[in-house]
């Protein structure tokens, strides 16, 4: 699993919080995000990390902002993604589990560190259950080719 990490600069506590998390569960990633916490336009990070996961180069995308908002309506301009905005441990499994998300974006002023550890967590240890869902998701995909 390889794993692309980015945020504005509303998201940096985030951002290094999960790409703490992900050193100790051991998944490869890399961190695209702000160097600071001067302003940044969210879609000069988001719309990179997604096209990264929509190219294929990364498995999946975990974007920060100040609400994961902005992010998370970026990303999902990016043809391929589908980006859900979680701020709960209930959502991040059930977007990959019935959804098949590859992206997913948090709010640091929503969230605290903990609970987005938990959530990133959940995201990257649940599978797609395919099934009835794989059909939902399949319409989704089909309408944005058209």
């Amino acid at each position: 699993m390889k794993v692309v990490i980015t945020s504005d600069h509303g998201g940096v506590n985030i951002r290094k919080e999960i790409a703490s998390l992900l050193e100790d569960m051991n998944i490869e990633y890399d961190d695209l995000g702000c160097a600071g916490d001067c302003s940044v336009d969210y879609p000069d990070y988001a719309i990179p990390a997604a096209e990264k996961v929509a190219q294929g180069e990364y498995d999946y995308a975990i974007l920060v902002c100040g609400t994961g908002i902005g992010m998370s309506i970026s990303a999902n301009k990016v043809k391929g993604v589908r980006c859900a905005l979680v701020h709960d441990v209930f959502s991040a499994k059930m977007t990959r589990q019935h959804n098949n998300a590859n992206v997913i974006a948090l709010g640091e002023r929503v969230i605290g560190p903990g609970l987005a550890r938990e959530i990133v967590k959940a995201f990257l240890e649940s599978d797609f259950e395919g099934g009835r869902h794989a059909n939902r998701v399949n319409k989704m995909m089909a309408y944005e080719e058209n």
